[in-house]
């Protein structure tokens, strides 16, 4: 088989122009490889690419590809150090190595030239958050749908206090990292604050000792708002337990006990939802429920008076406390999601009709 060789030599051609050059969009750590396939392509069984680093001699493995294939993506690089390609086509009798490409050196892009219509989105969006933001900070009227749970706040604690009996406020069992927990605390500062401008008791029983510290605060803060830091009573707000089914049972108790004229479940809520809504129902309480759980967001729609549905809760701080940076947000957001509604709308009826003017636009990107 020796003779036959330089004849095989001969018969097969290696790959050729092979080009070097920095992965483009990329964080760094990337140099990608491209060559010209010989006219041999269909008889390769695949293309080793050898990396070559400019102060060593010997070249190692980066990778291999299919037939049919001219380009190559090596990963296995440091940024800002010089590496050659050479591409080996391998043949079922011999290996075939193409010339040396010119050095390329791999730098990390500062940005993603892919993501143009994200940037340009970004940018609108933040143009609106401070369009709505300053106009709110010069008084004038931001508007905002009027959420019938936050409206019933007022009424559901002056109720309670008709009644003499306390307010319960189950914040669920979510900790204090999740937003729904967070935005939770901000309703409770409000009925905290209702509730000590009519000298009215407000129970927080709590399944997370962290969340409890915050409401802790949380209530003491509304209490002095009100001006009557006197009333608060910190033992009213206290752990239970951390056994999802244990807290539900220990909540279901205190409703029976104590007969509360209002329950507020706000927070994350799961299996036990509905116990407590049926519980509280039971009790005659006026209950204003919400959560952002939308497989009990139906048991707590069927089963309490007044139901915050997913982001109503987290428009409650703004909804409630007026801030100007906050309004402006929710105004903003609002904004934002009309204009991807009707823009995906639109998108749909042109593309139906054979017209692509959106998605060319977006294509341009």
């Amino acid at each position: 088989m020796g003779f036959l060789l330089p004849i095989l030599l001969f018969l097969y051609s290696p790959p050729t122009n092979v080009r070097a050059f920095d992965t483009p969009d990329d964080g760094g750590g990337s140099i990608t490889v491209t060559w010209d396939l010989p006219p041999e392509d269909s008889a390769v069984i695949r293309y080793d690419i050898y990396r070559y680093e400019a102060q060593k001699d010997s070249g190692k493995l980066a990778g291999s590809v299919l037939k049919g294939i001219n380009t190559f993506q090596d990963v296995g690089v440091k940024d800002r150090v010089e590496y050659s390609y050479r591409v080996a086509a391998v043949y079922p009798d011999t290996t075939v190595f193409s010339e040396m490409s010119s050095p390329a050196v791999s730098v990390p892009q500062w940005f993603n030239g892919k993501t143009k219509a994200a940037l340009f989105i970004l940018l609108f969006y933040g143009i609106v958050l401070f369009w709505f933001t300053e106009e709110a900070k010069k008084g004038r009227r931001t508007y905002i749908r009027k959420i019938a749970g936050l409206e019933a706040v007022e009424e559901a604690v002056g109720r309670s206090t008709e009644l003499g009996k306390p307010i319960l406020f189950v914040p669920g069992i979510g900790m204090i990292s999740d937003i729904t927990t967070i935005a939770a605390l901000s309703i409770l500062k409000r009925v905290a604050k209702k509730a000590a401008e009519y000298e009215s008791r407000v129970i927080v029983p709590n399944f997370d000792p962290i969340v409890m510290v915050a409401a802790q605060e949380t209530v003491k803060e509304g209490y002095t708002e009100a001006g009557r830091p006197d009333l608060y009573n910190e033992k009213d707000i206290f752990f239970l337990t951390s056994d999802q089914f244990g807290y539900a049972a220990g909540v279901d108790g205190m409703m029976m006990r104590e007969k509360p004229g209002a329950i507020f479940l706000q927070g994350t809520f799961y299996a036990e939802a509905l116990i407590l809504a049926e519980t509280g129902h039971s009790v005659g309480a006026i209950q204003i429920s919400g959560t952002t759980s939308v497989t009990q967001l139906p048991f707590f729609i069927a089963a309490t008076d007044y139901t915050l549905i997913g982001e109503e809760m987290y428009a409650a701080s703004a909804y409630l406390s007026k801030d100007p940076l906050m309004l402006g947000t929710i105004k903003g957001e609002d904004l934002m999601k009309l204009i991807f509604i009707v823009t995906i709308i639109a998108g749909v009826i042109l593309e139906t009709f054979g017209i692509h003017i959106i998605s060319n636009w977006f294509s341009i990107f």
